[in-house]
């Protein structure tokens, strides 16, 4: 009876606000240990999971960001962020298709989350579908204007007879973020392949 009971108890608030501060000021060790502890007392928790994949895949253990991020979906398959989380990591495994999927998932349940559309921008990019890494990005703009990450993945999407806006797309990437080296090295070698090199 006393196992059954545990099932049903839930980590306190104030566990969750200090896992959610460890991990959004960048103490990801600290977060590890601390959503460790939580989901071995509480293995049902979703958040506790959620946060431990996250915190594992700014430290680089993308294996292990796996199999919590698996498990956060797994408790909790409504959960957008969760599946975009998903698939961030299964890009970085290369599962495309996957990622694909994730993303797609992370929409389905919130149509207007920006950082899926880019995030599925970038990934059809890489499966070389260009047209549709096209869509994603614009859509990601569309609904976040502001968001530099889909202007230079926008850019990256343009074919070649496209350069004068894959220019526009990262300078605005730039003018958004001045110090965004990926934009500013992407802008670069477009100048030289449009033989621009007196403007690097």
């Amino acid at each position: 009876m006393k196992k059954i009971d545990v099932n049903f108890k839930k980590p306190s608030q104030q566990q969750l606000i200090s896992l959610l501060e460890l991990y959004q000021t960048g103490k990801y060790p600290d977060a590890e240990k601390l959503s460790l502890s939580i989901t071995q007392e509480f293995s049902e928790h979703p958040f506790a999971w959620k946060v431990l994949g996250a915190a594992l895949k700014q430290m680089g253990k993308i294996n292990e960001s796996l199999v919590a991020s698996q498990k956060s979906v797994q408790l909790e398959p409504q959960d957008s962020e969760a599946n975009n989380n998903l698939g961030i990591t299964l890009k970085e495994l290369d599962r495309l298709d996957e990622a694909e999927a994730s993303y797609r998932k992370a929409i389905a349940l919130k149509p207007d989350y920006a950082g899926a559309h880019n995030n599925l921008g970038a990934t059809l990019h890489e499966l070389g579908r260009l047209d549709e890494a096209e869509a994603s990005c614009r859509q990601a703009i569309a609904l976040k204007p502001d968001y530099a990450e889909a202007h230079n993945n926008l850019g990256n999407t343009l074919p070649v007879g496209r350069l004068d806006e894959a220019e526009a797309s990262y300078r605005k990437a730039i003018g958004l973020k001045p110090d965004y080296a990926e934009a500013h090295l992407n802008l670069c070698e477009l100048l030289e392949k449009m033989n621009r090199i007196d403007e690097i």
